[in-house]
């Protein structure tokens, strides 16, 4: 008998469109003769199934389930793929642990950690992982100038310390547009990250691991055309993805060690995608750890799948059947 797959999508915030692009994505991806999908969209209060037929039904959130016609259809799997909250920073993922369903993804405390850049960044650090200097402001704090200047420099990024996709991220590179960048960061999140820019070679490399083995695929190199890797330059083709990245088979192998490595540290559970900037003399910073990175047909993910030789159809069934 197959099983009923839920693949989540939507989300409370700016990446609301995204994630319901990686769930076609998704969607396109899994095996349909092993496995029943619905798309399941959240927004708020409003979670809803989208039927074969366009309509939508409501879900029953008390045990995570649908009516079809007259038949109760309960989930066996859901494979999240919301980027933002209540999906990427565990919160789901915790009422998916209380009605123990499993899920695609990791668990509530690796979700939350890697949600916030700052706090991962930091923890990862007390591991020897190299990141870049920076300072946190909380809704309801400021930071002079003088004081970005002085414990920064310039340019910086000045950014959520929450969320992805680039919302509210600006390079800044004079000393007038430090409280704007604020203020445009704090519009999408109560957290704000001052980073110190970091010049070097961006790359980002994917991972996920099952009982029995551990993939970890090529490298991208991510050349944009922009001043960084905006929004833009990821949805909107203002960028080169380069895949397998063009550098040396050793620092190759040093990045994809790093990534194997940060996903035990963390504990994470199905595919992640971890972000570098590798600056003078082959230094591997750290930038972010997606935990449910994005999965349309022109993202990262499916990208090294194919480098590596691999079907992503058989990567997602490898997902699924490893938390059963």
């Amino acid at each position: 008998m197959k099983r009923t797959i839920a693949i989540v999508a939507g989300g409370d915030t700016s990446e609301f469109h995204v994630s319901l692009r990686s769930a076609q994505g998704v969607y396109s991806f899994i095996d349909k003769e092993k496995y029943t999908l619905y798309i399941v969209e959240m927004q708020g209060l409003r979670w809803e199934v989208q039927l074969p037929d366009g309509t939508k039904v409501p879900v029953d959130r008390n045990d995570f389930s649908f009516m079809l016609g007259m038949e109760k259809i309960k989930f066996d799997f859901a494979y999240i793929t919301i980027h933002g909250t209540p999906g990427e920073d565990g919160r789901l993922q915790g009422y998916f642990d209380m009605l123990h369903i499993p899920y695609s993804c990791c668990g509530v405390l690796a979700a939350a950690i890697t949600y916030d850049k700052f706090t991962c960044g930091q923890y990862l650090k007390a591991f020897g992982v190299r990141i870049a200097e920076s300072l946190l402001l909380r809704m309801g704090q400021s930071i002079s100038d003088e004081d970005v200047l002085d414990k920064i420099g310039l340019p910086c990024f000045i950014k959520p310390s929450l969320g992805g996709s680039s919302f509210g991220v600006t390079k800044v590179k004079t000393k007038e547009q430090i409280q704007p960048a604020i203020a445009k960061a704090f519009e999408e999140a109560q957290e704000v990250l001052v980073e110190a820019f970091m010049d070097g070679t961006e790359l980002t490399c994917g991972c996920y691991k099952t009982k029995d083995k551990t993939v970890v695929f090529p490298p991208t190199e991510v050349v944009t055309h922009n001043e960084f890797f905006d929004y833009d330059a990821k949805y909107n083709g203002q960028v080169d993805e380069i895949t397998p990245a063009r550098i040396s088979d050793e620092l190759t192998n040093r990045v994809q060690l790093l990534t194997s490595a940060i996903y035990d540290i963390l504990g994470c559970s199905g595919i992640i995608r971890v972000d570098y900037i590798v600056t003078a003399g082959e230094k591997i910073n750290l930038l972010e750890v997606n935990t449910t990175p994005g999965m349309t047909t022109t993202s990262f993910m499916p990208q090294q799948v194919r480098a590596a030789g691999l079907e992503i159809k058989d990567v997602m069934t490898d997902i699924i059947e490893n938390k059963f």
